[in-house]
């Protein structure tokens, strides 16, 4: 009996201390949190806050990481152009002009192809990919190895889907009909839209609507039916193009000052990286809600969908895959991430072709057939 007891007195003591512990962890939890600094960031966004949705994206990331770290970690944003333009967001990040960006890595192209390889690239992975191969599949940190020379951090922030091939004055009816066409694109697609005849121009987002309306471009692509209504470009272009082969995922990036970030205590990285992950999953939801009731918008008000034709998607792939190798041959950093991304694309489609795509292609024809 005195055993027993013995041993319940020792199970109730040892019950109570363990909730004693628990308890004192959890009140000793703020004094913790009172310890950490205060800091706040500066960030400069590459697009402007009438974009809501992509512009949203930091704006959900600087929410989120306030509320987990009780205001103590504060990120404001700026709309591009307020502190600098969207084309110098890498520059003023290296500087510390700001200590983070949210902008897409093919921008800054014209300093190394490799800068798109994070975001997208032509004939490249779609969106789950994307986020398979920087998450998981060793993608994000070879593209930190190679920003590293640039003074600065990658996390993925913010991803749109497949997105559209653009808006045309005149139908495209085969590749010959692109030969001249004056088309706001950025970045490799760009390069591979120059070899088919057309013309680039890089534009930022904000004037593209101009350039139509004045003739000073003849096409444009930006993202898809929810971002290209508000920018009216319907209006002047009606022939809406599908898909955009250059963007079959894309994924936008925080760039962050390097030493900024490895300063940082690291229980603000897991918030950082918590809260990054939170604007990359919210973005993507919300433009394929918003894209599904823009692009029956756009059809009622006459907008003319179109197929990309095969010929332009074959001479648009073939081109591609030799100006990579071209790439390969000229960029040291690019020739070091590239043969791992091809694995991985490659073997990804070949899983995606068994039950994806399979799956996808039923659904969508017995929904069209009306069952």
């Amino acid at each position: 009996m005195t055993d027993k007891i013995n041993r319940r007195n020792f199970l109730t003591k040892g019950a109570i201390g363990g909730a004693a512990t628990v308890a004192g962890a959890a009140l000793a939890a703020p004094a913790v949190a009172q310890e950490l600094p205060t800091i706040k960031w500066r960030l400069t966004s590459g697009f402007p806050n009438n974009l809501d949705t992509i512009y949203g994206g930091a704006v959900v990331m600087s929410q989120a990481l306030s509320k987990m770290t009780e205001g103590k970690f504060l990120i404001q944003v700026f709309q591009a152009g307020e502190i600098v333009p969207g084309p110098q967001a890498i520059d003023a990040v290296k500087a510390n002009t700001v200590e983070i960006a949210h902008t897409c890595g093919y921008y800054f192209t014209g300093k190394d192809p490799t800068f798109a390889i994070g975001s997208t690239i032509p004939f490249g992975l779609n969106g789950r990919q994307q986020n398979a191969w920087l998450y998981h599949g060793g993608g994000n940190e070879a593209y930190n190895e190679f920003l590293s020379d640039y003074g600065v951090v990658g996390i993925p922030g913010g991803a749109t889907g497949a997105q559209m091939g653009g808006w045309f004055r005149k139908e495209i009816k085969g590749l010959a009909d692109l030969k001249g066409v004056k088309m706001r694109i950025a970045g490799v697609a760009g390069e591979v839209m120059s070899r088919l005849g057309v013309v680039p121009q890089q534009l930022p987002g904000g004037d593209i609507y101009p350039a139509l309306e004045r003739g000073t471009i003849d096409a444009a692509e930006w993202i898809g039916p929810y971002d290209d209504e508000r920018l009216g470009f319907y209006q002047i272009a009606p022939n809406y193009y599908y898909p955009a082969y250059w963007e079959g995922g894309l994924t936008i990036h925080f760039f962050i000052n390097k030493t900024q970030y490895e300063g940082l205590p690291e229980a603000y990285k897991a918030a950082l990286d918590t809260a990054c992950k939170a604007a990359n999953i919210n973005m993507q939801a919300l433009y394929d809600v918003k894209n599904t009731t823009a692009i029956r918008s756009l059809v009622g008000k006459g907008v003319k969908l179109r197929p990309l034709p095969r010929d332009v998607m074959d001479a648009a792939y073939k081109t591609t895959f030799e100006l990579y190798a071209e790439y390969s041959a000229k960029h040291p950093a690019w020739a070091k991430i590239y043969p791992g991304w091809k694995k991985f694309r490659d073997e990804s489609f070949e899983w995606f072709r068994v039950a994806e795509y399979s799956y996808d292609s039923y659904m969508y024809s017995a929904q069209a057939s009306g069952k």
